[in-house]
């Protein structure tokens, strides 16, 4: 057991990062927050925030002093970067858990290509680890909260893609347990949601939380990138190719977060409920 110990999170003021810092800190855990502007973090009060940034791995000196385990949020940086980070880690902490991408097994998918240039140092380094490889995030269908804000009509691409979407919250639930108890060193753990749930019924589950009957319109591929602003374009293409293949084959489910946790994954709909502000 390492709860008794200090964690650094790394990418706490993300959508997981800051869960993960949040259920450490509930569980009693003393817990260490990484944020570029210390200021402008969220989190709760007991979460120790210090200042460094990993473009700049020498600023990560202070906050790894007296670490004994680290969450890593990989931000797609250079591999000489990441090589450096992982080094700075491995002279203070004993164990990490990376928030690395189901997409890292296919070596031609850019978001699996950065998340391989991470795992790659960790995984040769002498840190005790743990992968956390989610597929797709619920929180990414935030992308339609300006649509859903303007009127009840969301534009898109291939409605018919079915994917089991991960709460944030259960990929957090993960990481606290790997990161303060036993057994899950060298594990690289594969997470989705509870079950397939097409975009267009994602819409309707949005709809059903805010009392608004919402209507899918399908749009070509090319014009949905205009739509996901969030993304560069070719990120966005490539997420678009991910979601043509899901039209006739679901996203796969596992039962991960069940197994890690003893807590059923989350479905979306409650997903919906609980970021319901997001799309008033």
């Amino acid at each position: 057991m390492v709860n008794s110990s200090r964690i650094l999170v790394i990418g706490a003021t993300g959508h997981v990062g800051g869960q993960v810092a949040a259920q450490l800190a509930a569980g009693g855990t003393r817990v260490r927050a990484l944020a570029r502007d210390p200021r402008s973090a969220s989190l709760p009060p007991e979460v120790e925030v210090v200042r460094g940034d990993l473009t700049d791995p020498d600023t990560l000196h202070s906050a790894l002093d007296g670490i004994d385990a680290v969450y890593l949020t990989w931000p797609m940086l250079s591999a000489e970067i990441a090589e450096r980070v992982v080094a700075l880690i491995a002279e203070h902490a004993r164990r990490i858990v990376l928030l690395s991408s189901a997409a890292v097994r296919d070596e031609n998918h850019p978001i699996g290509r950065a998340h391989a240039l991470i795992e790659r140092p960790i995984a040769e380094s002498s840190l005790e680890w743990t992968f956390l490889r989610p597929g797709g995030f619920a929180t990414n269908t935030v992308e339609w909260a300006s649509q859903i804000r303007a009127g009840d009509v969301v534009r898109g691409a291939y409605g018919a893609a079915a994917v089991p979407l991960l709460h944030e919250a259960d990929i957090a639930a993960v990481a606290v347990r790997a990161l303060t108890t036993d057994g899950h060193a060298g594990a690289k753990y594969t997470l989705t949601g509870p079950a397939a749930l097409s975009r267009i019924d994602q819409i309707a589950a949005i709809g059903e939380v805010l009392g608004r009957t919402l209507i899918w319109e399908e749009i070509s591929p090319e014009a949905a990138v205009a739509h996901m602003d969030w993304l560069p374009p070719d990120i966005a293409r490539v997420v678009l190719s991910t979601l043509a293949g899901f039209v006739d084959t679901p996203g796969p489910v596992t039962s991960t977060v069940r197994d890690v946790t003893g807590s059923p994954a989350r479905d979306y709909r409650r997903w919906a409920a609980d970021h319901v502000a997001d799309f008033r």
